[in-house]
């Protein structure tokens, strides 16, 4: 039987996925709402195939419409790369029910990388440092206070079912934790259909440090180096780079086999990536891991010469890593800004609305992963993410440069977007220098920065 990818996703990620599969012959499918029936992945898949309406529940998370829709057209795979269903372990279960081939871990893989308390369990047994916390699922708010007063405030209160950054809830002290559960509670079970929460011991001024790996039928496991997502707003990430400016060498090689260990434990098959928190001393801790593509694997992608989608579809059809640990070489330095439809002057509201003129950046050591064009309308219903601008510099110097200078070329009107913002940001003394963590958004956000970030956007405007 000749292979066949249904693509059960949107926007960027699917076009990524729809040229993998083009290189390397694999017909693919592509699934749409009918609110993205003009979207640039429905032109460039062989096929496509509406599953719903505009609402997510109606078409990106109908579980029934996508493997009916593979089923229809004749697909023997389904790759759900990043979000919606990407890490459900009840859709993995149907894929593998209906002899499908799901792109990315089995759903026993899932299962247990997917509830972060038992992902911190294989964590402790990979010989990994977790971060001190509730060893089980709390009951109540007595149980969790009783946490904090042999860890110490602040903690963080999370979904033990969560991801993407949400479900996520800073505490500083025994007199915010009652209203912060009750909070956390009711947005697990929006978020994530489970009210299951445990408490965390926050890492001040942490670093975000994660690696990709990638892992065969055959036990093969390698690591392609660690990316530095630091640069977060409200948990989310906005800026990614390879290799990380704060680690040094042992660090690095420890994190990669750290990682490697844990995805050999659990069998890991495909690419993955394993997050750690980085404290100011160097001593890193499991975060979690994620068993699906990451938003910025491109990065990676720049510094190592692998193409990590089309390895996750050889993986999946049979093929053993086409890579040895040895094969892997970190060359120049890359950075990835995420371009969102986001008014930052209006607390970063989204901005759907019909792009009236594109001008994309370009010039050597420069990609754009997107799904937009002149004329494209985005709709209210999805993520806000637009484009991933990457760059690549033999050095982290000449990266930054290169991505001002694209930045300063990037044209999007009709729609509010963060570019000034992320120009901005590509300035910042502190970013520079590469002395920065997680609170390097949350300090430029300050109301004194704001006033210069402000008056810097009207100057660029004008």
């Amino acid at each position: 039987m000749q292979n066949k990818v249904l693509i059960a996703n949107r926007g960027e990620i699917a076009v990524r996925i729809i040229r993998a599969c083009k290189e390397l012959g694999i017909p693919c499918v592509a699934i749409y709402s009918k609110a993205d029936q003009d979207s640039l992945h429905v032109k460039f898949a062989d096929e496509s195939i509406c599953v719903g309406e505009a609402r997510n529940c109606d078409s990106y998370l109908n579980m029934n419409s996508i493997i009916s829709a593979a089923i229809a057209t004749g697909c023997n795979a389904i790759h759900p790369g990043y979000g919606f269903l990407s890490e459900n372990m009840n859709f993995v279960k149907i894929v593998e029910k209906c002899k499908l081939k799901f792109i990315g871990p089995s759903s026993k893989t899932i299962s247990q990388l997917g509830n972060k308390l038992e992902a911190k369990e294989i964590a402790k047994l990979a010989k990994i440092p977790v971060i001190e916390g509730s060893d089980c699922i709390l009951e109540n708010v007595k149980q969790g206070l009783n946490v904090c007063s042999k860890i110490g405030y602040p903690v963080l209160i999370k979904a033990v079912n969560g991801g993407g950054g949400k479900g996520i809830f800073l505490v500083n002290n025994e007199f915010e934790f009652a209203k912060a559960y009750e909070t956390a509670s009711m947005e697990s079970v929006a978020n994530f259909g489970d009210k299951s929460l445990y408490v965390e011991k926050c890492i001040e001024n942490p670093h975000h440090i994660e690696v990709q790996i990638l892992g065969d039928s055959a036990g093969n496991v390698i690591y392609l180096g660690e990316r530095d997502c630091s640069a977060q707003r409200r948990n989310q990430k906005l800026i990614e780079e390879s290799p990380s400016p704060f680690i040094n060498e042992a660090v690095r090689r420890s994190l990669g086999n750290a990682a490697v260990r844990l995805a050999k434990l659990v069998k890991y098959e495909g690419a993955g990536t394993v997050e750690f928190m980085v404290d100011k001393q160097g001593n890193y801790y499991f975060l979690e891991m994620n068993p699906r593509i990451q938003v910025e694997h491109p990065v990676t992608e720049f510094v190592t010469g692998v193409d990590i989608v089309k390895e996750q579809l050889k993986i999946a059809f049979g093929e053993n890593l086409g890579y040895k640990q040895s094969d892997i070489k970190i060359k120049g330095h890359a950075i990835e800004c995420r371009i969102n439809a986001e008014d930052p002057l209006n607390n970063f509201c989204p901005s759907p609305g019909i792009i009236k003129n594109l001008v994309l950046p370009g010039g050597n050591g420069v990609r754009i992963d997107s799904h937009i064009y002149s004329s494209y309308i985005i709709p209210p219903y999805y993520d806000s993410l637009l484009a991933k601008l990457i760059v690549h510099g033999n050095t982290r110097k000449e990266a930054i440069k290169k991505m001002r200078c694209a930045l300063e070329e990037f044209v999007i009107d009709g729609v509010k977007d963060n570019i000034e913002f992320l120009y901005i940001i590509m300035h910042n003394s502190d970013f520079v220098k590469g002395n920065y963590d997680t609170n390097l958004i949350k300090k430029i956000l300050d109301y004194n920065e704001s006033q210069k970030i402000i008056k810097l956007i009207n100057e660029n405007k004008g």
